[in-house]
């Protein structure tokens, strides 16, 4: 693999990377014949990002014909290479990315003015392809706007807000702030927007419902939807289905694809809380009592058609026997919209796939 980045590409480049690591804490690269393929999952599979950028977006990109090479690697690692994005838009002229097979090394190299040079070597380990399973032209609902909307919409909620509810009507869409349950609301701030639909470059709505997903990794798209220019769109259907986030340009495409809360949890939570005679514990997410699923990691091509169900009881029954009490908290995002492997013709147009419950975790505390 061998690619080059130029002018403000690598700013673009920088802040995709930033923004994937809204997400989660490892960066899988994957170098395809449509372009370059970053992508990151959370611990809980709950959301998922992934950037490809196109062949043109690059002024040279080169992978050996027939070599299928994947890997993983902390984010963190690669986030300081582009760790000033002001400084790399002042003094950074081009970016070389190239692997080291001799070397088992990723290495980026920053070509800087008056012949400054530094490299960065590394180290990566070998893995699957990794890739979220959705169609975006099978939803109901699907709006898009520039990104300030979006922007000076969520600057109204506290960074330490976790998840957002999203409602529509026919020429309305209310966010606010989502509260537990009806106890914690007399006690809690609320706060609620209303956008009017000529306020969107495209305002579509088929089914009038309700969606509650984690605010950080909508932030994450944002502030590089805002950098970019980009206009971002937005896909969702019924609560407990997963709301997708996406930008699209000629060279690039990046898709944010996050659990919602389903309608069922919410119901059977707020009733085993109703018949339970001791008091709530101090932090609700964490001690949530609804059942709660793993999903298993599948290493065969996704091909189970809408309403099938991918894990089988019995592996379902292991993956919550392994489940010990250090592990995520048990608040339930209902939604499949993750699966390990696909076939490697298409890694962004993808086929639907099963719905499936997924255990989401606390959102972690937003990056400033």
């Amino acid at each position: 693999m061998d690619c080059v980045v130029t002018g403000g590409n690598v700013k673009v480049l920088a802040k995709a990377i930033h923004s994937l690591s809204r997400i989660g804490d490892e960066l899988y690269v994957e170098p395809q014949e449509d372009g370059l393929a970053l992508r990151s999952v959370n611990s809980s599979r709950s959301a998922y990002a992934c950037f490809l950028f196109a062949p043109l977006f690059f002024s040279r990109y080169t992978i050996p014909i027939g070599l299928a090479f994947r890997c993983k690697m902390a984010i963190k690692s690669v986030q300081a290479v582009f760790r000033s994005i002001a400084t790399l838009e002042k003094t950074v002229e081009k970016c070389h990315i190239e692997l080291d097979e001799q070397k088992n090394r990723l290495t980026f190299t920053l070509h800087c003015k008056h012949g400054l040079m530094k490299t960065h070597n590394l180290s990566f380990q070998d893995s699957e392809s990794l890739q979220a399973v959705f169609d975006k032209d099978s939803y109901s609902n699907v709006f898009r706007s520039h990104p300030r909307l979006l922007v000076d919409t969520v600057v109204h909620f506290p960074p330490s807000l976790e998840e957002v509810t999203v409602s529509v009507s026919d020429d309305r869409m209310w966010v606010k702030n989502h509260v537990e349950d009806e106890t914690d609301r007399s006690k809690a701030m609320l706060t609620e927007l209303c956008l009017a639909s000529d306020e969107f470059d495209n305002f579509s709505v088929q089914v009038q419902n309700s969606v509650t997903f984690c605010l950080k990794e909508l932030r994450g798209l944002l502030v590089f939807a805002e950098s970019t220019g980009l206009p971002i769109s937005m896909y969702f259907d019924e609560p407990g289905s997963p709301v997708v986030l996406s930008v699209t340009d000629s060279v690039l495409e990046g898709n944010f694809v996050l659990a919602t809360l389903s309608d069922d949890s919410n119901l059977r939570k707020n009733n085993t809380k109703r018949a339970c005679t001791p008091p709530p514990p101090p932090d609700d997410f964490m001690n949530d009592d609804m059942d709660s699923y793993l999903i298993a990691m599948d290493t065969s091509t996704a091909t189970a058609n809408h309403r099938t169900r991918l894990p089988s009881e019995e592996e379902e029954e292991e993956e919550e026997e392994a489940v010990d009490s250090s592990g995520p908290p048990n608040k339930k995002f209902c939604s499949l919209f993750f699966g390990s492997v696909l076939p490697p013709s298409s890694q962004m147009n993808t086929q639907p796939l099963t719905g499936q419950e997924v255990l989401a975790s606390d959102s972690e505390d937003d990056v400033q």
